[in-house]
């Protein structure tokens, strides 16, 4: 009986060296570096998502949406819709805001000529300011009450097909868009509601489209061609 004791601790010594072994035998793996939230995150996804997924996911601490890299239409249009009227007017002003939304911009392709498409480009981008984005006299109401605007796509999108494109790679998407507006009163109380306005985007996405200079983005991925206020369906 003794030997036979003896002899299962040996057994049962041996199974534990093994296993011991074999853990130690692993490659350990490394936990993934958690990104830092930016204050009043607008973008949630962008704060949690690897960075090679956006061209500049530090702009979350701006209070801006990170542009997507990404040949999905879907992905990239809620994106640049929510892009549209997302920002915090304590952490930038309204112009850095709209020339951080010009790098979204990519040239029509349609046009043959490239001062054509760098016209069209200026036009489109100036459209951006004067019909899209929030007014500057509204930016600075709200900049009074410490105020920002977060924006979302929470339903379907719509697509149609873009005039003259034979190529098929633009779309149109559009889609009700939800902005949260937040303000404070004099004692630093914070209030919010939402309004829910229509818009669109044309969209570029496969070839021809020109990526973010010293950005991870590739020829071919999505990028904008023009905003239009409210819808385009008919």
């Amino acid at each position: 009986m003794v030997w036979a004791f003896v002899g299962g601790l040996i057994v049962v010594g041996a199974i534990v060296a093994i296993v011991i072994s074999s853990i130690l035998s692993q490659t350990p793996t490394t936990d993934p570096t958690p990104t830092g939230s930016a204050a009043h995150t607008t973008a949630p996804d962008a704060t949690t998502a690897p960075e090679s997924e956006f061209v500049d996911a530090d702009v979350a601490e701006r209070g801006w949406v990170p542009e997507p890299i990404t040949t999905d239409p879907d992905v990239y249009v809620r994106g640049a819709l929510a892009a549209a009227s997302t920002f915090d007017t304590q952490l930038s002003t309204r112009q850095e805001w709209i020339a951080y939304l010009d790098t979204w911009f990519t040239p029509d392709m349609r046009y043959t000529s490239e001062q054509d498409r760098k016209d069209d480009m200026q036009a489109a981008q100036l459209e951006l300011r004067q019909g899209v984005v929030l007014p500057e006299d509204e930016w600075n109401s709200l900049a009074n009450e410490n105020g920002r605007v977060t924006a979302a796509v929470p339903g379907d999108i719509s697509y149609q097909a873009v005039p003259d494109d034979a190529s098929g790679d633009m779309r149109i998407g559009t889609a009700d868009v939800v902005l949260t507006y937040t303000r404070a009163d004099d004692s630093g109380t914070e209030s919010s509601y939402d309004e829910t306005v229509r818009v669109s985007v044309q969209v570029l996405c496969e070839d021809g489209s020109i990526p973010t200079p010293d950005s991870a983005q590739q020829p071919g991925d999505c990028k904008v061609v023009r905003y239009f206020s409210g819808s385009l369906e008919g």
